[in-house]
């Protein structure tokens, strides 16, 4: 099938968000039969009817539904252009836009990121969060520059993208000095029963300290499941229950959220990956951040 052509489709566009060929060639400033004409071409060339006669008017067929989802997000992706475009800084600045999966630890995402600031470009981070499955179609839409995640991208699929592995750190136990104090001595027994904070089990994190209790034989109470992890820091900066976080934040774990370790979780680590688009030349940040990852060894990782 050769390319679709996008005025076709933008005539289609229209019409759809006007319900009918006459309004769309009004505020196209066409003729009608100009829109008729293209529209009928658009169709030909996809082999279905994207719309039905309903009275005066017209309404989308299942075809045309499908079509309206894709038209949305390639004249969206248009009006975005023009606006970074009109509205872009100085040729100097370096934008890297990361998305950042709400199950890894915000201040692991901190330290990584971190590192593309000092670049020798001025580079501006624009940061957004949200579910692994909805940074990854943002990625593939070019929306974002790279996800940081706890998981590598699905092999195989129609996703162009590649993930690096930025590294895998220890994981501890860790709790308000309150909670220190009760469970702290003879840990990890002495977590049978305690309340506990976790990931869901949505969370790749999740699976590895299940397997940890098991094996350990420990029942905790658990008392809150998290999609989110800085929702779980919170409630464990509340002193609510024993939370998991990378060993390798002791320092700002105590800073930020009042709390200290109780022990490492022997073989539980939390994996962190950057996922990019698969193109020939990448973000010259999203490189520094993968080389900056790979060099430092400055932090306890397995």
């Amino acid at each position: 099938m050769s390319q679709v052509n996008f005025k076709h489709l933008h005539y289609f566009w229209v019409v759809a968000q006007e319900g009918s060929i006459t309004r769309a060639a009004d505020r196209l400033g066409v003729a009608i039969q100009t829109i008729s004409g293209q529209l009928s071409l658009l169709e030909r060339q996809l082999g279905k009817a994207l719309f039905n006669s309903q009275g005066r008017g017209l309404v989308l067929s299942d075809a045309g539904r499908i079509a309206l989802g894709y038209a949305d997000q390639i004249f969206q992706l248009g009006d975005a252009l023009v606006d970074a475009i009109q509205h872009s800084d100085s040729e100097s600045t370096l934008r890297l836009r990361a998305g950042i999966s709400d199950g890894i630890p915000k201040l692991l995402a901190y330290r990584l990121l971190s590192t593309v600031t000092e670049m020798p470009a001025d580079v501006r981070l624009i940061c957004d969060e949200g579910e692994f499955e909805t940074l990854l179609a943002d990625l593939a839409l070019h929306r974002l520059d790279v996800v940081l995640t706890d998981r590598a991208a699905p092999v195989g699929g129609n996703l162009k993208v590649f993930s690096t592995r930025l590294g895998e750190f220890a994981t501890g136990l860790f709790g308000t000095p309150a909670l220190v104090e009760r469970y702290g001595k003879d840990f990890p027994a002495s977590l049978d029963g305690a309340p506990m904070l976790l990931p869901t089990r949505h969370n790749a994190l999740r699976g590895r300290i299940d397997r940890w209790l098991e094996i350990a034989g420990i029942r905790p109470k658990i008392v809150g499941e998290f999609e989110d992890s800085a929702l779980l820091n919170t409630f464990g900066r509340g002193g609510l229950g024993i939370f998991p976080a990378p060993l390798a934040l002791v320092a700002q774990v105590a800073q930020q959220l009042d709390a200290r370790p109780l022990g490492a979780m022997q073989g539980v680590s939390e994996q962190i990956y950057a996922i990019s688009s698969e193109r020939r030349i990448r973000h010259p940040a999203v490189e520094a951040l993968c080389a900056a990852a790979a060099q430092d060894t400055s932090e306890p990782r397995v």
